[in-house]
């Protein structure tokens, strides 16, 4: 008997259209190509703000694929889904952009299956191996603790701030749908859930591994 597979969910859409921006801006950015060094220079002005906070910022980038009725099943998006995938992809690709200023390689990579790309491994990352860093800690207590959408976007940007310094990658795609989840009834104990498992869990990765296939290109001018 043939499963049929169910309709994305606002959260897959949400990761798909983010995915779906950042990837080839990231490459086109890497390859230092103008048009995407300007883009970048203008989404990371709106770093830590919301979609309503940055008129000047809309029309930027192709967010099509949230208002229209899904190809492969399921319905259009309603207004409240709409207005937190606006939130949610806004939000990332403003980080996302802050994070991959003047870096040489890919600061959104999707995660993989011995490679964790979640927040809270990203963050563990910032600690030495064998102790925790404190200050770090507690600011990453102080994002789950964030009362507000838009505190929520200002405590990100002080910890994407130290993931660029130590050039830490991050599955954006992830983080949008994350976001998106964090604004529904009930959202926020499940992401804060998904963030502290992702940091307790992370083990350092082995040397030997095969390292990721950057492209490694001259910084950018931090314009």
């Amino acid at each position: 008997m043939t499963t049929l597979a169910s309709p994305p969910t606002a959260q897959d859409r949400v990761h798909l259209v983010t995915a779906a921006i950042i990837t080839p801006l990231q490459r086109d950015y890497l390859d230092d190509r103008p048009a995407a060094v300007a883009a970048l220079a203008r989404l990371r002005r709106g770093a830590g703000k919301q979609f309503s906070q940055t008129p000047d910022l809309w029309g930027m980038v192709d967010t099509a694929a949230l208002y229209e009725e899904p190809a492969d099943g399921g319905r259009p998006l309603r207004e409240q889904e709409l207005t937190r995938a606006e939130d949610a992809v806004h939000i990332t690709l403003t980080l996302w952009a802050l994070h991959q200023q003047s870096r040489p390689s890919r600061m959104h990579q999707p995660g993989a299956e011995g490679r964790p790309r979640g927040l809270g491994a990203a963050v563990r990352q910032l600690m030495p191996a064998d102790e925790i860093a404190e200050p770090v800690r507690k600011r990453f207590v102080r994002l789950g603790t964030a009362p507000s959408l838009r505190e929520l976007a200002e405590r990100l940007r002080g910890l994407v701030l130290l993931l660029r310094q130590e050039d830490i990658s991050l599955d954006y795609a992830r983080l949008a749908a994350e976001l998106y989840t964090w604004q529904q009834p009930g959202g926020r104990d499940d992401v804060r859930r998904a963030w502290g498992r992702s940091f307790q869990a992370y083990r350092p990765q082995d040397d030997t591994a095969p390292a990721d296939n950057d492209d490694q290109t001259p910084d950018k001018d931090a314009s």
